[in-house]
């Protein structure tokens, strides 16, 4: 069995947990997150903590019951807390701005790029080379941000481009004659 289904989840106050035989349903302060579950695992709760036990005789059930833990672990940091990404925009005249469910994006390009965000994912701009993605679902708020940064990816030379806050772009040295 996976080591990582051993830890049970702590369900905190005030967050909702509906367990059927194919979803769990999570309902917190910030919203709802649904999650299919696989057939390998099963998912009991166990007073205030949820557990993932592993299916005897299914192949990989070890394996999806750490996965389905770790799924079910940030949806209840997510309808509690929340997740968000940091965008940084290295470059000149590169800007960003949020208008609504929109977010506008000056990138170098000869016309502007408007990315739409999806429901439950909200873009904030606290100065015209930032940007903050926020929103309940980690893996929803991550594919933004990556759908985001693939815009202008930041280039190897001059480090100019979209790049993750916590990110580490590594120059190359010029060509010499």
């Amino acid at each position: 069995m996976s080591r990582v289904a051993k830890n049970p989840v702590a369900i905190p106050s005030g967050v909702e947990v509906t367990i059927s035989a194919a979803e769990v349903a999570i309902k917190g302060p910030l919203g709802t997150v649904r999650q299919a579950l696989s057939a390998a695992v099963v998912l009991e709760r166990d007073g205030d903590n949820l557990v993932c036990k592993a299916r005897e005789g299914v192949p990989n059930s070890g394996a999806m019951s750490g996965t389905v833990r770790s799924l079910v672990n940030n949806m209840v940091i997510g309808v509690t807390k929340g997740f968000e990404r940091k965008l940084n925009l290295v470059g000149v005249g590169y800007r960003a701005q949020a208008q609504g469910d929109k977010l506008n994006l000056s990138l170098g390009f000869s016309h502007p790029v408007v990315h739409q965000m999806p429901a439950g994912v909200k873009a904030e701009t606290p100065t015209q080379t930032e940007i903050v993605i926020k929103g309940i679902d980690k893996q929803q708020v991550g594919q933004v941000a990556a759908e985001v940064r693939a815009y202008r990816a930041p280039e190897p030379y001059k480090g100019k481009g979209v790049r993750y806050s916590d990110e580490v772009v590594v120059l190359k040295e010029t060509k010499k004659k």
